[in-house]
């Protein structure tokens, strides 16, 4: 018998949308393999294959999900991937689109950290990571102008970010602390109706039109104490009995414990996405723990880069050269390769965790101002980390000398003016030049400066 239309709208099953598990296997495959240029890319590409062309979602149901995402630490446009997978096909069906939209990425990324780790410092390798670097220096710059613009709407948000940035850059504030704090006031704010924080997209006005999921909840959608339960034990345990498993085996000194463990943290914290991220974890791998240097970290960047697959990929390379420096009684290659693939473990375990566990209280509750506000208030500060990590960058990237300033509270690398690398200058003023003025698109950006790398180390320039 047909069922009745109310009956439809409010609860449906997984599979009355009509679209099977190989179909959108299919169509999330094609996603992945499409996902460069960073979670503004990616999330552009799902939106036209997943609202407009396969019409899955309602546009209502699609920004709901990603403004969920945007407060997840993680990577928010695999955990949009996710929570739409979860959404059509139940816990397998956001295993899917998950796991397919990191498995380029993984692929692309252990097969460049291996050529790095080989030949990274040889001939022209070194060349063209050397244009890399300056290309994705002016990448990191458009991000800052690009967020700026869309999500600073307010004085308020304007101020909020340039206190993120004071606060990161000169004081060295803890990350995390930034972003917790800035969630809670916007919170607070929207919470007793103060507009100063208003969530990009917030209000406007669009038309849904008709899609297969409409705007219904599916059956497994509803929240469950029990099942909360379940999936939090579940997740957990996927996530870190290897880490657990590790550290008893090869005690806490260990290179692939201190990986397991430091980005196990790294994934609880890691709000704003893979460039806000990447200003603590920078600090943290090249200063603390020594694993690679502030260029190499710009080559890994610029391997997400030129990559499909989220930007946060780029710990999977941190995590093999650490393991690849430090390998123990095991050929380095194969501790590198199994310290990028840890890295990546406990990078995404968790954001299935996030995802799975809440996504049922998620869609319950549709329309929220205060969590719009937390999210504005994020969006604010994050463009300060972003800054941050596009100045850190920069300093490291063009000057080969920095300096430890430090005392009454300030705590930051100055360069040292006169060690200016001037052909690192002009790549990186070269490659800004591509993107701001002349709308080049930033792969053929990377392409140009890569082959600029090259020329320079073919004519004895570096």
């Amino acid at each position: 018998m047909r069922k009745s239309v109310v009956n439809v709208h409010i609860q449906t099953t997984a599979h009355d949308h009509g679209v099977s598990l190989a179909e959108a296997s299919r169509v999330w495959a094609r996603i992945a393999l499409l996902s460069f240029g960073g979670p503004a890319g990616q999330i552009a590409v799902m939106h036209r294959i997943v609202v407009d062309e396969r019409k899955w979602v309602p546009e209502s149901r699609f920004l709901h999900a990603l403004n969920y995402c945007m407060l997840l630490p993680g990577p928010e446009a695999q955990q949009l991937a996710t929570y739409i997978g979860w959404l059509m096909h139940r816990t397998v069906g956001g295993l899917v689109a998950g796991g397919l939209f990191i498995l380029p990425g993984v692929i692309s990324i252990m097969a460049l950290s291996i050529i790095y780790a080989r030949w990274g410092n040889v001939g022209i390798v070194g060349g063209l990571f050397f244009g890399l670097k300056a290309a994705v220096l002016a990448i990191v710059i458009e991000a800052v102008a690009r967020i700026g613009k869309r999500g600073l709407k307010s004085p308020a948000m304007q101020l909020l970010a340039a206190a993120s940035f004071v606060g990161i850059f000169f004081f060295a504030l803890p990350f995390p602390a930034l972003i917790l704090a800035s969630a809670l006031l916007g919170y607070v704010s929207a919470a007793r109706g103060n507009p100063a924080f208003v969530s990009v997209g917030h209000g406007a006005a669009h038309e849904d039109g008709e899609s297969v999921l409409g705007d219904g909840t599916p059956v497994h959608a509803h929240p469950s104490g029990k099942r909360a339960l379940q999936i939090g034990l579940i997740w957990l345990a996927v996530w870190l009995i290897p880490v657990v498993a590790i550290l008893f085996v090869a005690g806490q000194g260990n290179v692939f414990s201190q990986i397991a463990v430091f980005f196990s943290k790294m994934a609880v914290v890691s709000f704003g996405g893979a460039y806000a991220v990447l200003a603590y974890v920078a600090q943290r791998a090249v200063e603390t723990y020594h694993w690679l240097t502030p260029a190499e970290m710009l080559n890994g960047l610029g391997m997400a880069e030129t990559t499909p697959g989220p930007l946060v990929m780029v710990l999977q390379f941190v995590g093999f050269m650490a393991a690849f420096r430090s390998p123990g009684d095991l050929p380095p290659l194969l501790a590198g390769m199994l310290g990028g693939l840890l890295a990546s473990w406990v990078t995404f375990a968790p954001c299935f965790l996030w995802i799975f566990l809440g996504a049922p209280y998620i869609e319950k509750i549709r329309s929220n101002k205060a969590l719009s506000g937390a999210l504005a208030a994020i969006t604010a500060a994050v463009v300060g980390v972003i800054l941050n990590l596009a100045i850190w960058f920069a300093i490291h990237a063009i000057f080969r000398k920095t300096v430890a300033v430090a005392g009454y509270g300030l705590s930051f690398d100055a360069p040292v003016l006169a060690s200016v690398d001037f052909w690192s200058l002009a790549l990186s003023v070269a490659a800004a030049m591509a993107i701001f003025r002349l709308r080049v698109g930033v792969l053929q950006t990377l392409a140009g400066s890569c082959l600029a790398g090259i020329g320079l180390f073919l004519v004895g320039a570096i």
